[in-house]
């Protein structure tokens, strides 16, 4: 079981296209069991703590049946693969069948060795575990159907697609409470006592497999929101919250094994109790995507202990690239606040070639796309910053910004920096579309008293600085709109 480090940074693969990619790449059947030794060289030259291996279980064959006959999902099909063919739908990743892994992928055997692939290379493995709903022709549907929620027959003949019937059980379809339900998937009931000791039956049997797993929206199956979603349907409520139930029980077995939720809601700091090691921060990346530098500093100034265990990203398979979602100059400036932060780092397969197609989570395949070689060297070069000792076991600031009161324009700016030892880091972002000025106040009292050599380590810029005036009144900053500095501390000598 790896021991993962503070502030890890994962990669988000989708397991089936990336597979894909590499069949046609080498013109033979690639699975996770022959994966060329170069292909998991490429991954590890970046340095990643973690691989997440995403779609990578038996999928239902009655999933996709159904999608394929959704107008609305055959559309979102052609757009992201115009010559789509029925084939192209393997089924969604989110509704599994059986936790065992795709034959077409490589199966069991081919996991492991995928497994042990990334550990030579001092990479973890993370996998999915969907806890709010299965497949509809999973196994617990025929064989336990106490384990989900049920209707009557007024269910069953009133809204379309929210009920289905097996062997005479009516089943609730697997929604949350705010929008329609997957029609491929049975909604489990979390408060029934044996279904949750299945649930650790199989998280212990996955936790077998891999170092980690991503809890797909684990919020919905919090009490209040469990009860709030489905009522009297669910029954009693329980005394004990599902997830301090599952993540204890398997923590007394592998205490280093790392649970990751997929969470939103304002949600995150209640599962970090219930013993998730991370919580997405969708709101961090709402902010980005959104506001101002005053708004992006107040929420990342939270408590620090809350901050370590946020997941920060700015794509990943149900987001829009990046590329799309930000204007250019603004992408850089989001993929650098949430790569110099604390808490784990999430990238997802694409991100760095600046892929603008986004791939349903129900194909095998994707558009082919020319990568954009630029914006590769520059995630090189920041993903080597994200995963140095220095953001892993660092000390993190966020710096005190001033300027002038005929130039207010300083408060576009935000700056932190890190220190490890004799090595320091400052970031400083503009957020406006127009220049901004302002001084910023290094708070490590350590660099007065000497001059420093300030490389930016993206753009090769180079300063020369009075670490006392930088302490003690602030560096002068003058950024272009949307620009930044990443500068790396060295002392003139």
């Amino acid at each position: 079981m790896k021991k993962w480090p503070q502030n890890p940074v994962i990669y988000e693969l989708n397991t089936p296209v990336w597979l894909y990619d590499l069949s046609r790449k080498y013109g033979g059947n690639i699975t996770l069991a022959n994966v060329p030794a170069v292909e998991w060289d490429s991954l590890a030259a970046f340095h990643f703590d973690g691989i997440w291996f995403m779609g990578i279980w038996e999928r239902s064959p009655l999933g996709i049946r159904i999608s394929n006959q959704d107008a609305t999902l055959r559309s979102e099909f052609l757009k992201a693969l115009p010559d789509f063919a029925d084939g192209d739908n393997i089924g969604s990743a989110y509704s599994v069948q059986n936790y065992q892994v795709n034959d077409l992928l490589g199966g069991n055997q081919g996991l492991a060795a995928a497994r042990a692939a990334l550990s030579i290379r001092g990479m973890g493995m993370i996998l999915d575990y969907v806890s709010n709903h299965t497949a509809r022709d999973h196994p617990w549907v025929t064989e336990h159907p106490e384990y989900f929620i049920h209707g009557e027959i007024d269910d069953l003949l009133g809204k379309s697609g929210y009920y289905f019937e097996s062997n005479e059980e009516i089943i609730a379809c697997g929604r949350d409470p705010y929008f329609p339900p997957w029609e491929d998937c049975a909604q489990v009931n979390a408060f029934h006592p044996s279904l949750r000791l299945a649930v650790i039956d199989s998280i212990r049997m996955i936790a077998s497999m891999c170092d980690g797993i991503r809890c797909d929206m684990a919020m919905l199956m919090l009490n209040d929101i469990f009860s709030h979603t489905w009522a009297e349907k669910a029954g009693i409520v329980p005394t004990e919250e599902y997830w301090l139930q599952v993540i204890q029980s398997i923590r007394d077995e592998l205490p280093d094994f790392l649970f990751l939720a997929e969470a939103y809601w304002d949600k995150e700091l209640i599962l970090q109790q219930l013993g998730f090691n991370y919580c997405y921060d969708k709101k961090f990346y709402d902010r980005l995507l959104h506001d101002q530098a005053d708004a992006i500093l107040e929420h990342i100034k939270g408590d620090i202990s809350f901050q370590n265990h946020l997941v920060r990203f700015i794509e990943n398979h149900d987001e829009t690239p990046a590329v799309n979602a930000f204007p250019l100059k603004k992408s850089v400036i989001a993929a650098l606040a949430m790569s110099t932060i604390p808490g784990a780092k999430l990238y997802h397969d694409g991100q760095f070639e600046g892929r603008k197609v986004k791939t349903p989570v129900f194909l095998r395949r994707r558009e082919m796309e020319f990568p954009n070689e630029d914006q590769f060297r520059f995630y090189q070069r920041l993903v080597r910053i994200a995963t140095s000792e220095l953001i892993h076991f660092g000390e993190w600031s966020i710096c005190d910004l001033s300027g002038w009161n005929d130039n207010p324009s300083f408060q576009s700016l935000a700056a932190w920096t890190w220190r490890k030892d004799d090595q320091i880091l400052l970031v400083i972002l503009n957020f406006a579309d127009q220049k901004s000025q302002g001084l910023v106040k290094i708070p490590w009292e350590t660099v007065a008293g000497n001059s420093w050599r300030l490389v930016d380590l993206i753009k090769g810029d180079v300063f020369e600085r009075s670490g006392s005036e930088m302490v003690e009144k602030g560096m002068y900053v003058d950024l272009e709109s949307w620009d930044f500095h990443l500068l790396w501390f060295s002392k003139r000598i």
